[in-house]
């Protein structure tokens, strides 16, 4: 992903986030976002424009993800961009998160600084691991999943599709 341009859908929180990570990876010379309802970020900078336009923009940017929290609305937002094929589902992996090589993480994914994901965990498509979060060994994560800050999910676990782990809390499905 050297030297790409990255559009965010969405212009929220999570958005804003996705957009730190992507721009420590180094790895996009350019980061925009379109939102149905936001404008303007908070620093002043316009967004390029709404849903709507995705489709229009698409040669403009090379890379896409979707930066919204809602787990039903991301994950409706990510099968729709598959069927495109103008575009490349980005993942992004904050550099200071550690992501072992034995991992499965599958596209759409946001992952926060200080997250771990251990060996052999798989993460479903659009997984958003937040700051300080634990995945831990041989678990699976559905698709959409959220696993807020210092949220840890228990070796084995199987979480499933749009589950939403709270800070501090723990997920075992035993």
């Amino acid at each position: 992903m050297t030297n790409g341009k990255l559009l965010i859908v969405g212009a929220g929180s999570y958005a804003l986030v996705a957009a730190e990570i992507a721009e420590s990876m180094g790895c996009f010379e350019k980061i925009d976002f379109v939102d149905d309802r936001i404008k303007t970020l908070q620093n002043g900078t316009s967004v390029v424009g709404t849903t709507r336009d995705i489709d229009r923009l698409a040669g403009e940017y090379s890379h896409i993800i979707v930066g919204i929290g809602n787990p039903e609305i991301r994950l409706a937002l990510l099968e729709q961009l598959e069927m495109k094929e103008n575009y490349q589902i980005a993942t992004l992996i904050s550099p200071q998160a550690y992501v072992s090589p034995a991992a499965k993480v599958n596209k759409g994914c946001i992952i926060e600084p200080m997250a771990v994901v251990h060996r052999e965990a798989v993460l479903g498509k659009g997984c958003i691991i937040s700051a300080g979060a634990v995945v831990n060994h041989e678990s699976t994560c559905g698709k959409c999943v959220h696993v807020d800050c210092n949220g840890t999910v228990v070796g084995y676990a199987s979480v499933p599709v749009g589950t939403k782990i709270l800070s501090g809390d723990v997920y075992r499905d035993r």
